[in-house]
This record gives structure tokens, sequence and C-alpha cells, in this order.
């Protein structure tokens, strides 16, 4: 399933990320965790911006990458398009207030269509 049970952050930070086509969709800039439940909230998808300027950053559930050793990333279900209409945020907003700035967690899980693994 390209799931582990143990991974470094450090091994995710950096790793492409493709759609189910082959379309390089981004990069996973960090992960967010949730502290309370010991589980990962959502890989946050590096696209758009120039050198660093402007670059917004799109919560992925996690449960949606799996690694596939062949392209050296995580294929995703998704598509550019899906990735472009989804929700945006710039990097330091993802973990403030807890995840909960404009309700970012439930935003992006709606919008992906992923079962809430928190309640």
């Amino acid at each position: 399933s390209g799931h582990t049970t143990a991974i470094l952050a450090s091994k995710v930070k950096g790793t492409p990320v493709y759609s189910a086509a082959g379309e390089k969709l981004g990069t996973v800039e960090d992960i967010v965790l949730d502290k309370q439940s010991n589980r990962i909230m959502f890989a946050a998808l590096g696209f758009g911006g120039v050198l660093g300027m402007g670059e917004k950053y799109c919560p992925i559930p996690w449960s949606l990458l799996n690694y596939n050793k062949d392209k050296g990333g995580y294929l995703v279900p998704l598509d550019k398009d899906s990735i472009k209409t989804g929700p945006a945020y710039a990097l330091k907003d993802l973990s403030k207030h807890d995840g909960r700035l404009g309700d970012i967690r439930e935003k992006t899980y709606s919008h992906y269509r992923v079962a809430r693994d928190w309640q």
C-alpha cells in the first residue's frame, strides 16, 4: 500500500507527490502532527510561488499518500485541479491555533472526501 509502520519526518520532507496519472503535483514541505492523538494531521504539499515567495501549502490527509518506489515519491488519488481548488494556506497557518484556524482540518478532509480519523 505504500504505508510503513515507521518513517522519519526528515525522509518525508522534500519527497515529490504525483497524481495517479503521474503528473507532479508538488513536494511534501512538512508534516503537521496532532500531539494529543499521536496522529499525523496532514502533509503540507508545497506548490506555486517563486523562490519561496508567495508559495501556498495544501494540507493533504496523510492517508491519501502512498509511496511508490518506481516514482520515488508519493502517489495520491487527486489531480492538479482538485489541489488548486482545495484549501491552501501559508505554512505557519497550518499549525496556528492547533490547526483549527478556519477549521483547516475539517475543510481539508471535506474537500478531499476523507473520513475523519480524529472523531
